[in-house]
């Protein structure tokens, strides 16, 4: 019988602690969510491993350092309201919904929205929606946080446009280890970027920069 708490605890230890994450809240939840639960039957006995398990063709949950980083980066409160985008089975999804108040969260894969939706029916403060996630959920906008889950060549504007005055995006952008997380923020209508620190993390499907014309 395999102890997950026990691993849990393990893997904060040695791969959250030792990569500079010290926000207690962000422990906490890392030490709480049973991410076991949200892997595949076959996974099950590496879920706390320091990989990346792929949880369908091509989708993939992070490996919990750079997913720490970013979730401390994101400097999550109790008050925010946060659009995530790429549910994937719905791990970051726990994740963010015990750090802040409300959590909708973007799947563009019907059978993993399901999935996620299957995985987070205790959660009374996160409701998953199926979509284009280039496109965001202008419906339900502006956001206090919006959190990209996978790395990116390009933020589209349109997520830009859904982020509440004084609000962030948490994003990596670039693909494999050039990648670099961002926090960027919106005050007074105008966005700016702040680099944080490299990583590699999985893309998400879509996100590719629009061909520019040469003359």
């Amino acid at each position: 019988m395999i102890n997950y708490e026990a691993q849990r605890v393990k893997m904060v230890d040695n791969q959250v602690r030792t990569t500079d994450v010290t926000s207690h809240s962000v422990l906490s939840a890392f030490l709480t969510v049973a991410r076991e639960n949200f892997v595949p039957e076959s996974a099950k006995a590496i879920a706390y491993t320091d990989a990346d398990i792929e949880v369908a063709p091509g989708r993939y949950l992070s490996h919990a350092s750079p997913l720490a980083k970013l979730i401390q980066l994101a400097a999550v409160s109790q008050e925010d309201k946060i659009l995530e985008i790429g549910t994937g089975t719905g791990y970051v999804t726990a994740l963010l919904g015990l750090l802040g108040e409300l959590v909708l969260s973007l799947e563009s894969n019907a059978d993993l929205a399901a999935q996620a939706a299957a995985n987070l029916s205790s959660y009374d403060n996160v409701k998953i929606i199926t979509g284009d996630m280039e496109k965001g959920v202008p419906a339900d906008s502006p956001y206090d946080l919006i959190f990209i889950n996978g790395s990116v060549e390009e933020v589209p504007s349109a997520l830009f446009g859904q982020l509440k005055d004084g609000g962030r995006l948490v994003a990596v952008v670039g693909y494999g280890n050039a990648s670099r997380a961002h926090v960027f923020r919106k005050e007074r209508g105008t966005v700016t970027a702040q680099a944080g620190f490299n990583t590699a993390v999985k893309p998400l499907p879509g996100f590719r920069k629009l061909a520019e014309f040469q003359f």
